[in-house]
């Protein structure tokens, strides 16, 4: 049976589910389907196979005898012989303790719930894991750490007593459960729990970290000793007082010989059908990384403010671990109160399950370590994750042009990103470093810049405007804008023509040649967006209009085919070097390259095939709000192309070829492939990756297709996308291409506009509301100011503001689309 979208998951759909939780930038632990913790990632890496021994247990004492079990559902069977090491048997986890015998899991984000269930056991139990989320708030949504909230009802008909209880062994001593913990660890007692305490060194300052578990319980006993000894004693007596159904407690040792780990119990009576819930804090404060990152120009000074390893934001704001469990207590009811309101919000929703779940899904990248924020307040990204590092350095202009959800929900994090890109990476000559440096500061620029990523972030800088309203922001950064549009004039386009033909590096990780529909649909995006903001300030840019007056035209006949648009390979009679003899990343050039050269042109391009980013500077354009500047009827084409020709639901059948990177879509599932060749001129070496399928510009494409109309066409692809993240093959909130929680995938968040047609303009204080979707319906908002439910009721559009204000002295309303 198909996954229900945005409804539960359980029985294998709970296999790979792991939920993050976190604070942006502040580390992350993953709450899995069946209850478990995972993905314990807290010193500034990702760590995507720590399962630590960390659980929560019940002792139930009933007429019929004492139950003990963990607070968990069924293993997972890939995890017998999955992880590292499996064929030892795996030491060190809780797998083989008695569990729930049934789990079923519900996200409504950030809150995860885990249900389970037991036949021999006469409660009921329900999990609830979340960490704060309180847009326009990013102080509150950077915080390290989680909560999870153990609902424990009876139900019999007999009163019960119990004992709840939580366990850790010291993993900020030794991530490695078969190595020895460091000597000088300590486990200590804190107000209602325990902390896991790690020192740090002169040489290694990111050794130091700490871990807290605490529940605010009268009756809470911490037992900070564990029992010492070889093989497996610890984990055994440990287990044997949650069997007994003891309460202990045990003070920190101080002998040379530190505790294995720490636990809490809370003991409990509960009367027939009595619910009672227990609030489990989890804080961590880890105050230095050991990341830094990035090529440093010659002769670069240093500054105290990046110099060194980077340091999180959080570390700024809070001393220690023991100032962070006290804001998290004093915060918790008013951080719980405000991350529900937003929750309520966004799924008081009438829009389909499908794009529902594709956007909520992808918002976890934001508590994933795929992003970092430093103690100035800046945010920093990586792509995605690898396993046991970052991929991708930078804030990757080219990756992160697809993202739509942080200038919506945090639109000052989002222009940090700009301020990055303009004022730091930016060289007097107007190149851009297309991967930030972190701690940030001023790279060296010693390689090429990216098209689509330089010309998005001039876009992107009008959207900014258009968010915050912020008229000195936009004058401060416009020469900046003119330097770096000037600088793409002159390198890509040195003849004036309004399209984009020396050699452009772009998102494939390869140089373009010649004039192309995605990398040109950049160039007179950017121009039309510095001409509007051009005209805004009074400044007379006559050769950006004088250009796209140039290069519309001709992007609108000779890129033009007649269904989509294409690439003229062009790489004779340029201003560029040969490009056998051009510098370029990963690019060689054998005897038998050479003479494919000759008879196809440059490896890497793409020709006259159909690519599904071949008019992603529109997309952008329109997420930016910026005016249409090509002929809406060949967008239409081009995407109802992409739409017949790219869109696979079963690649085995359509006898697809991959000798790149297979597993984003392989065999009988379905996606969107990069580009195909429908007329069968497919060049021997197109672009790297032209066989994979790519989450984000899934997305992109699919929200470009409901803003022109094609609504079913859209949701199409977004349910092919998302029948891949169902649970039993991949993590449902965990879409990856080059790593983990992938940035592109937040292209997701543009499907509201897509659907909806609703932005709001802060310069005009215009409202627009211009749904693609017929008749009523109800869906959220966000702005810089605040967040409503938006929508048509009776035939009439309607905004209710739930946080914050939205002060708009207009509300324009126009349907459009296929409705």
């Amino acid at each position: 049976m198909p996954h229900t979208y945005n409804g539960p998951y359980e029985d294998q759909e709970l296999n790979h589910l792991a939920y993050p939780m976190g604070g942006i930038g502040a580390g992350m632990i993953c709450l899995e389907g069946a209850g478990a913790l995972s993905h314990v990632s807290l010193r500034g890496q990702p760590d995507v196979h720590a399962e630590p021994l960390m659980y929560a247990a019940l002792s139930v004492q009933s007429p019929q005898g004492r139950v003990a079990r963990v607070l968990e559902g069924p293993v997972p069977r890939w995890k017998v012989y999955g992880p590292p090491e499996a064929g030892n048997g795996l030491p060190g986890t809780d797998y083989g303790l008695p569990r729930f015998d049934r789990a079923a899991f519900q996200d409504r984000f950030p809150f995860g719930k885990v249900v389970l269930s037991d036949g021999q056991l006469p409660v009921a139990v329900e999990i609830t894991g979340w960490s704060p989320f309180v847009p326009g708030d990013p102080d509150a949504s950077s915080l390290p750490v989680a909560a999870l909230e153990y609902s424990l009802r009876n139900t019999s008909n007999q009163p019960l007593e119990a004992v709840f209880s939580f366990h850790a062994r010291n993993f900020m001593a030794s991530p490695d459960p078969a190595q020895p913990i460091h000597p000088e660890s300590a486990v200590l007692k804190t107000n209602g729990g325990f902390t896991l305490w790690q020192p740090g060194s002169e040489a290694q300052p990111w050794g130091q970290g700490a871990f807290s578990a605490v529940v605010d319980d009268p009756e809470t006993h911490v037992n900070c000793a564990w029992f010492r000894g070889g093989w497996f004693d610890a984990p055994t007596m440990v287990w044997k007082s949650i069997e007994d159904g003891a309460a202990i407690d045990g003070p920190p040792l101080t002998e040379d010989d530190p505790s294995p780990g720490g636990s809490l119990y809370v003991p409990l009576n509960l009367a027939p059908d009595e619910n009672r819930t227990l609030v489990l804090r989890l804080a961590w404060h880890v105050p230095q990384t050991n990341l830094r990152l990035g090529n440093d120009q010659e002769d670069a000074p240093a500054c105290c403010t990046c110099s060194g390893t980077h340091t999180p934001w959080y570390a700024g704001f809070l001393d220690d671990i023991e100032a962070v469990n006290r804001y998290w207590r004093t915060h918790y009811a008013d951080l719980r109160s405000r991350t529900q309101a937003f929750t309520d919000c966004f799924y008081d929703t009438t829009l389909p399950d499908e794009v529902v779940e594709a956007v909520a899904a992808n918002l976890t990248i934001l508590k994933s370590p795929t992003a970092q924020r430093q103690t100035d307040g800046r945010l920093w990204l990586w792509e995605g994750c690898c396993d046991t590092r970052g991929c991708c350095h930078g804030s990757c202009t080219h990756v992160w042009n697809y993202a739509q959800a942080i200038p919506h929900l945090f639109p000052s994090l989002e222009r940090t990103l700009r301020e990055t890109e303009f004022f730091v990476n930016q060289d007097e000559r107007g190149h851009q470093a297309f991967r930030a440096s972190l701690p940030i500061r001023p790279p060296a620029h010693d390689f090429h810049a990216a098209a689509d990523g330089q010309l998005g972030g001039i876009m992107k800088v009008y959207r900014e405007w258009q968010i915050s309203g912020d008229e000195l922001w936009l004058r401060r950064i416009w020469p900046k804008v003119k330097q770096s549009l000037d600088y793409c004039i002159e390198t890509w386009d040195p003849d004036h023509r309004g399209i984009l033909v020396e050699p452009h590096h772009n998102t494939y990780d390869i140089e373009l040649f010649g004039a192309n529909g995605m990398c040109t649909s950049f160039y007179l995006g950017a121009l039309q967006a510095a001409c509007q903001m051009a005209d805004a300030l009074g400044d007379d840019v006559f050769l950006y209009s004088e250009l796209l007056e140039r290069g519309t035209p001709y992007m609108e006949s000779e890129l033009w085919n007649g269904e989509y648009f294409i690439q003229q390979i062009q790489w004779k009679g340029l201003r560029a070097a040969d490009p056998t003899e051009s510098e370029a990343w990963n690019v060689s050039y054998s005897p038998e390259a050479r003479e494919l050269l000759q008879e196809e042109g440059p490896k890497y391009q793409y020709g006259n095939g159909c690519l599904s980013d071949g008019v992603l500077g529109a997309w952008i354009a329109a997420m930016c709000s910026v005016d249409e500047f090509l002929d809406a009827n060949k967008v239409r084409g081009h995407l109802t192309s992409v739409h017949q020709y790219n869109l696979k639901h079963d690649l085995a059948e359509a006898g697809h070829t991959n000798p790149q990177r297979p597993t984003f879509a392989l065999g009988r599932e379905g996606g969107l492939l990069l580009c195909t060749w429908p007329h069968g001129d497919a060049l021997s070496l197109p672009f790297v990756y032209s066989n994979e399928v790519w989450t984000g510009i899934e997305y992109q494409v699919a929200a470009h297709l409901m803003l022109i109309g094609e609504v079913e066409n859209g949701l199409e692809i977004v349910r092919v996308l998302r029948n891949r993240y169902n649970g039993p093959d991949r993590n449902p909130f965990d879409e990856y291409e080059c790593g983990h929680w992938y940035g592109r995938a937040l292209a997701s968040y543009g499907l509201l506009q897509g659907l909806t047609g609703a932005r709001y303009d802060a310069v005009e204080k215009t409202l627009y509301l211009e749904p693609r979707i017929p008749g009523d319906f109800r869906a959220f908002l966000a702005t810089a100011t605040g967040y409503a439910t938006v929508g048509v009721q009776d035939g009439e559009p309607f905004i209710e503001v739930k946080q914050g204000t939205l002060p708009y002295e207009r509300l324009v309303y126009n349907r459009k689309g296929d409705v």
